[in-house]
């Protein structure tokens, strides 16, 4: 199993290399980019073998909530594992990890576009039945999960990740 740590600047490069390698293309290394950059990475885990290569990436960043936003609510994502590393349970530890943190970073909810699947496994559930729903018309792919009893008190509406997710490749 890796280790699982917070990333640092230094990271970054190799962040960005893992995400190129596990989706083929440059699109989702970019949005970390841009994200860290814009100081929107407000949990940012990487997933290290014996060496402390980065191997894995998992990012939270801030949402905003057409009712209620109070600031407290973060979108997984992206998250990858190097091809060389994956199906070993890699993106399953730094999701669990990622989750944790947010929890100790006060978030009161976490939203996903993902595989309901997936993600019914941590404890997600489908938006919409909370009244949620996304720019992206995830339909029953858009999941949430509370972090607290009442951690989707008063959010109401449509949620938009960062605006950085609509920028670039």
């Amino acid at each position: 199993m890796s280790d699982v740590r917070a990333a640092t600047a230094d990271d970054l490069d190799a962040i960005v290399a893992v995400h190129e390698a596990a989706f083929g293309r440059p699109a989702e290394g970019g949005l970390v980019r841009r994200l860290v950059e814009a100081g929107k990475a407000s949990v940012s885990l990487v997933a290290v073998d014996e060496d402390d290569a980065v191997i894995g990436h998992v990012l939270f960043s801030p949402v905003t909530i057409e009712q209620g936003d109070d600031g407290k609510a973060l979108g997984l994502a992206p998250v990858a594992v190097h091809p060389d590393h994956q199906r070993r349970g890699v993106g399953h530890e730094l999701i669990e990890e990622g989750i944790g943190a947010c929890f100790v970073a006060d978030a009161r909810a976490v939203f996903v576009l993902g595989s309901p699947a997936y993600y019914a496994g941590f404890g997600f559930q489908k938006a919409s039945a909370h009244d949620l729903r996304d720019a992206f018309e995830g339909g029953n792919a858009f999941q949430v999960l509370p972090l607290t009893i009442d951690g989707l008190a008063g959010y109401r509406g449509r949620v938009d990740y960062a605006p950085e997710f609509s920028e670039g490749a």
